[in-house]
């Protein structure tokens, strides 16, 4: 307490105090409890040495620690000072560096080095070397004085170093009719007025007239496709029994098989063909189509990329009959009227021809110098003499084969016509197209009567019509085989859909068996696929051929068999 007591009084009050604390020290100490007790100053830490626990920094004074700061960062995460962005690249140099790459860069390119020029200057000088070829040299050295230039030194000490400011002003134009009096209004000319000695006569002369007529047939000739000098049609007879006993051709169909095919009635069940029985090879290039003689189907045409047709024997020795040759480039199809006496071949050099199937001839040619990718009779008896094709420029034309006319043009889709196909007892035909749509016509009426396009629809390149005539079977590009309804509504039956095969890019033809209890399609890898009709299901695939199986065709008589061809050029006979 006399310590606290002590501490809190003033240095004046210390003196006054001292003597009555020292008179009253014993009497006090004796009365004061021993804790109470002031400390002997002999043993208090008061004076103790005082200890520093901070530890050492450098002084405000002293100049602060340089920070240094990588040449390769992106971002810095404080702000540097102007001595640290613009310190120079210390430590050691790269050992392996090339002159150009130690060389100092301020720019990808390397270094620019900073001038100030007038807006004016530069621009004159930039349209004088555009204009000239020269230009004074920019750059900034002691050495420069104004009087070197860069370019086409030649010009710029011939013309002095004059710039496109100083140059000499363009020749003075002709001189030009003038009358700008309103009033005048007969010979008001306004800035329309002719030049001195103009010639306003647009007649050519001799010579410019030969010169124009030379140009004109040159762009003629340009334009057009050249009229190739007619090939020579001709067919080869490869049998020597040609006729029978009785005179009949090898158009007339057999009794002697054990088959009826005359008959109208398919064959009471099918089967799947398990066996290559025979190979039909002749053609040096891949098939393109194949069809059977109608009805009896006892004979089979093929067209190749060879430019041929050849016609074949499906009974007996299965021989060669008869080749057609009379095309510059590849048969794209066939067709086959209700006779069987003629046949259509289309092809790429732009030519439909019409064959006598017997006699090997040529009956008539037809084109629109457009190439044909389709041709059909018309399936009626009483219309025989009309058949349609599809062309490349989205046109289907009917053609009467007695005058050679075109009778009628169907001219609605968007693409090339890919396929044909009669239905509804013939009154109507359905095309498919490029274009990836459908449309429906009634026969003779150039507006289609229905027209079906779905976002989800591929191009269709190869249509069949089922036996009954209630369905269609449309190959689509990806890569599956889609039903179409073949009466009223021509609706697509999302329930049957064939998949399995690979047909993308590839117009490979399909067929159903007679009986309608299979479908049969080739695919882009040589492949032959049979799927149930009724349940969708695939039944049997095989390797048929080396290249594309172009084309499958079920016997119509047959209960088993089945013809298939390919880009390999062969035609093979599965039993």
């Amino acid at each position: 307490m006399l310590g606290l007591q002590t501490y809190a009084s003033s240095s004046e009050g210390e003196s006054d105090h001292e003597d009555a604390t020292k008179s009253g020290s014993a009497s006090a100490t004796e009365a004061i409890p021993a804790h109470l007790l002031p400390v002997d100053k002999t043993h208090s830490l008061s004076t103790a040495i005082a200890v520093c626990a901070a530890p050492a920094v450098v002084p405000l004074g002293a100049s602060a620690v340089p920070r240094t700061l990588d040449p390769t960062l992106k971002e810095v995460t404080y702000n540097p000072r102007y001595e640290e962005m613009y310190a120079p690249v210390k430590g050691p140099e790269h050992p392996d560096l090339t002159m150009q790459q130690r060389a100092p860069r301020n720019t990808l390119a390397g270094y620019v080095e900073k001038a100030h020029i007038n807006a004016f200057e530069f621009e004159n000088q930039r349209r004088t070397f555009h204009t000239y070829g020269y230009a004074l040299d920019p750059s900034v050295d002691e050495k420069a004085d104004g009087q070197s230039y860069v370019g086409d030194l030649q010009s710029a000490y011939d013309d002095n170093g004059k710039t496109v400011f100083e140059a000499p002003k363009a020749k003075k134009l002709r001189k030009q009719e003038k009358n700008d009096r309103p009033e005048d209004i007969e010979g008001f000319l306004g800035p329309w007025g002719k030049f001195e000695n103009e010639v306003s006569v647009a007649k050519p002369n001799e010579q410019e007239r030969a010169e124009l007529d030379e140009l004109l047939s040159k762009r003629h000739k340009r334009g057009r496709i050249p009229e190739d000098k007619p090939l020579e049609e001709k067919s080869t007879l490869h049998i020597k029994d040609a006729y029978d006993y009785q005179g009949r051709s090898y158009l007339h169909a057999p009794h002697d098989l054990g088959v009826n095919l005359r008959s109208n009635a398919p064959p009471p069940k099918c089967f799947l063909p398990k066996a290559h029985i025979h190979t039909w090879s002749g053609h040096n290039k891949g098939i393109s189509s194949i069809r059977w003689f109608p009805k009896t189907a006892h004979l089979l045409l093929s067209g190749s990329m060879d430019c041929r047709v050849k016609l074949w024997e499906v009974y007996g020795e299965r021989r060669c009959i008869r080749t057609f040759s009379g095309h510059r480039q590849a048969i794209k199809d066939i067709a086959w009227n209700n006779r069987g006496t003629n046949f259509l071949s289309a092809s790429y050099d732009r030519y439909i021809k019409l064959w006598d199937a017997e006699t090997g001839d040529v009956v008539s040619r037809f084109t629109t110098r457009k190439m044909p990718f389709c041709v059909k009779f018309h399936p009626d008896n009483s219309k025989q003499h009309l058949f349609v094709a599809g062309t490349s420029d989205k046109k289907i034309i009917c053609w009467d084969t007695r005058s050679g006319d075109i009778v009628q043009e169907y001219d609605r889709h968007l693409g090339s016509v890919s396929t044909i196909t009669f239905v509804d007892d013939n009154r109507r035909f359905v095309t498919t197209s490029d274009d990836k749509s459908m449309r429906i016509w009634e026969w003779d009426i150039p507006v289609d009567m229905k027209y079906i396009a779905d976002p989800t629809m591929h191009s269709m390149p190869a249509v069949t019509l089922a036996p009954n005539g209630k369905w269609m079977a449309c190959q689509s590009l990806d890569n599956k085989i889609v039903i179409f309804s073949a009466l009223n509504r021509f609706k697509m039956n999302r329930k049957k859909t064939f998949t399995g095969h690979m047909v993308s890019g590839y117009a490979c033809q399909l067929d159903f068996s007679p009986d309608m209890s299979y479908l049969v399609s080739g695919d882009g890898d040589g492949k032959c696929y049979i799927w149930d009709w009724k349940t969708t299901k695939m039944y049997k695939k095989w390797q048929a051929h080396d290249g594309v199986c172009i084309s499958a065709l079920w016997h119509p008589h047959e209960a088993s068999k089945v013809a298939t061809a390919g880009w390999d050029g062969q035609i093979k006979y599965w039993d």
